[in-house]
């Protein structure tokens, strides 16, 4: 019997079927944050809350995507991503055999 996935792992591997989404949800997140953030301090220019909250999502856009190489990188490593590639080419052209 297979031993059941971790919280972690069940995560990690949404994360890396889904990473557009997650960097995505992390951008918007991060901007509603900033935003929120921004239009707290009232010595501001409108202009200037907006810059800075686009500034900090595209900060976080960045470490997001920089996640998103590591988790790639790690199931390059490991041979996760070459089965799931190797199944999907074997379903995808059956006349080839």
């Amino acid at each position: 019997m297979a031993e059941p996935k971790s919280k972690f792992e069940s995560i990690r591997e949404w994360v890396s079927e889904h990473k557009l989404r997650t960097v995505g949800t992390l951008w918007l997140s991060g901007i509603a944050g900033s935003i929120t953030y921004n239009w707290s301090q009232p010595n501001m220019k409108t202009s200037v809350k907006i810059i800075h909250a686009r500034l900090h999502a595209q900060a976080l856009t960045l470490a997001a995507l920089a996640g998103a190489a590591v988790v790639e990188y790690y199931d390059h490593r490991t041979g996760k991503k070459a089965d799931h590639y190797a199944k999907f080419l074997q379903n995808s052209y059956p006349h080839k055999d």
